[in-house]
C-alpha cells in the first residue's frame, strides 16, 4: 500500500511540474501587458486594470468548457469509454467557439458601458484607454475559448506537457508582438491589445493541432453531448461568475480610491493571479486522478489523492506567501516608476503574501471537488463566501482611508470562507455521504 501511494506521488509531482509551468506562463499575458503599458503612464495603466478585469471575467466564465472537458474525459477513458469522451472533445470545441463569437459582439457593443462599471470614469482618461483595449482585445477571444477546450482535452488525457509549451510559445509571441508595435510602431495600450490578439490566434491554432494528433480526438457531438456540457456549464458559470464579482468589485473600488491606489492594484492583482495559477497546478492532477479513480469505482484511491495533494498544497503556500511578503518592497518598481503606485502595490502585496495558505486550500479543494463532479456544490460555496467578502468590502467603497489594506482583507475572509466550505463538502463526498 504504502509502495503504491509513492507511485501515486510521483504521478502527481509528473502531471503538477509542467501544469504549474503552463500555468505560470498564462498569466504573463497580463503581467507583460502590466509592465509594457505601466511604462506609459497611469491613465493606460489605470485603462488596462479595468480592462483587463473585464475580460478576464469572460475568459472565467468560458472556463467551464475547460473544468468539464476534464474530468470527463478523464472519467470516461477510465471506464472504457473513449468514443464518449472524444464527443465530449468534439462539443468543447464546438460550444467554445460559440460562445467565444457571441463574447466578442457582446464586448464590442457593450466596452464603454463595461469601462464605466468597473470605475473607468471615476479615474477620468482611464475611461478612454480602457474602451479602446477592451474593443481590440475582444477580437482575439474565440480563440482564446478555443484553447481552453484543447487544453481541458490534453489535461484529462494526462498531458500537460503539450499545453506548457503552447503557453510558452504564445507568451513569446506576445511579448515580440507587444513591443514592436507599443514602442516601435508607437500604438500605445491598442499596440499592447493587438499583441495579445496574436499570441491568443496563434495558442489556439496549436491547440487544435495538438488534439487532432492526441490518441484520443475529437468526434463529432451529439445533442445530448452538448446537452451534457450545458448542464454541467451552468453552475460552474454561476460559480464563476461570483468568483469574479469578488475580483471585479475589489477594481471598482480601487477605481474610486484614485489613479494611484487603482494602479498599485493592477499590479498586485495581476501577481495575485500568477500565484493562484501556480497553487492551481496542484488543482490539476487533483481532478484528473480523482476523476480517474471514480471512473474506476475506487474510492479509497481519490481520499488519497486528496491527502497528498492537500498537503504538498499547504506546504506550497507557506513557502509563495514567505517569498511574496519578501519581495513586495521591490517587485512594484518593475512594473511601474510612479513612487506612490509602488507604495500602494507593496501594501496590497503583503496582504497579497498572507493569503497564500488560505488560497493553497481554496485551490487544491477545488480541484478535488471537479474531479468529483460536484458543480453545484461549487457553486453554493462561492455564493456563500460572497458573504464572508462582502461586509469590509462594502465597508471599503464608503470609507475610502481604508485604502487597499480594506480591499485586500476582503479578499482574506473570501478565501477562507470557500476553504471551509469546499473542504466541507469534498469530506462529505469521500465519506460516502454526497
Amino acid at each position: 500500500m504504502a509502495r503504491r501511494f509513492d507511485q501515486l506521488d510521483r504521478r502527481i509531482v509528473a502531471l503538477a511540474l509542467p501544469a504549474l509551468g503552463a500555468l505560470v506562463v498564462e498569466p504573463l499575458y497580463n503581467l507583460t501587458d502590466s509592465a509594457i503599458v505601466g511604462h506609459l503612464g497611469r491613465l493606460p495603466l489605470g485603462g488596462l486594470a479595468v480592462a483587463t478585469t473585464g475580460l478576464n471575467v469572460l475568459s472565467w466564465v468560458a472556463a467551464f468548457v475547460e473544468m468539464a472537458t476534464v474530468s470527463v474525459v478523464a472519467f470516461r477513458r477510465s471506464s472504457g469509454d473513449d468514443e464518449g469522451a472524444g464527443r465530449a472533445v468534439g462539443a468543447a470545441y464546438l460550444s467554445s467557439l460559440l460562445v467565444g463569437l457571441l463574447a466578442t459582439g457582446l464586448v464590442e457593443a457593450a466596452a464603454p458601458y463595461i469601462a464605466t462599471a468597473l470605475g473607468g470614469r471615476a479615474a477620468g482618461g482611464v475611461h478612454l484607454a480602457a474602451v479602446q483595449y477592451l474593443r481590440i482585445a475582444a477580437l482575439g477571444l474565440p480563440a482564446l475559448f478555443l484553447a481552453l477546450a484543447g487544453n481541458g482535452h490534453l489535461t484529462g488525457l494526462e498531458d500537460t506537457r503539450r499545453p506548457l509549451l503552447i503557453a510558452l510559445v504564445s507568451n513569446l509571441v506576445n511579448v515580440a508582438a507587444e513591443v514592436g508595435l507599443v514602442y516601435g510602431a508607437h500604438l500605445g495600450i491598442a499596440g499592447s491589445a493587438w499583441g495579445t490578439v496574436i499570441a491568443q490566434l496563434v495558442g489556439a491554432g496549436a491547440f487544435i493541432a495538438a488534439s487532432r494528433s492526441a490518441p484520443l480526438r475529437p468526434r463529432r457531438p451529439r445533442r445530448r453531448d452538448i446537452a451534457r456540457l450545458a448542464a454541467d456549464g451552468a453552475p460552474l458559470t454561476v460559480r464563476t461568475v461570483a468568483l469574479g464579482s469578488a475580483l471585479i468589485t475589489t477594481t471598482a473600488i480601487a477605481a474610486r480610491l484614485g489613479t494611484a491606489p487603482l494602479g498599485g492594484h493592477q499590479i498586485a492583482m495581476q501577481l495575485w493571479n500568477m500565484l493562484a495559477l501556480v497553487l492551481d497546478a496542484l488543482a490539476v492532477p487533483a481532478q484528473v486522478y480523482v476523476s480517474q479513480a471514480l471512473g474506476g469505482g475506487d474510492l479509497e484511491r481519490a481520499r488519497e489523492v486528496g491527502r497528498r495533494t492537500l498537503r504538498m498544497g499547504a506546504a506550497l503556500g507557506v513557502v509563495l506567501g514567505l517569498v511574496t511578503m519578501a519581495l513586495a518592497p521591490f517587485l512594484p518598481a518593475v512594473f511601474s516608476p510612479d513612487g506612490a503606485v509602488q507604495h500602494q502595490a507593496m501594501v496590497a502585496l503583503l496582504v497579497c503574501g498572507l493569503q497564500q495558505p488560505l488560497a493553497a486550500g481554496a485551490f487544491v479543494l477545488d480541484g478535488l471537488v471537479l474531479g468529483c463532479s460536484q458543480y453545484r456544490a461549487m457553486q453554493r460555496a462561492m455564493l456563500l463566501a460572497l458573504v464572508a467578502f462582502a461586509p469590509l468590502a462594502v465597508a471599503t467603497a464608503a470609507y475610502h482611508p481604508l485604502g487597499l489594506l480594506g480591499v485586500w482583507f476582503a479578499l482574506f475572509c473570501w478565501l477562507g470562507a470557500r476553504t471551509l466550505l469546499l473542504g466541507r463538502r469534498w469530506r462529505a463526498v469521500t465519506a460516502g455521504a454526497g
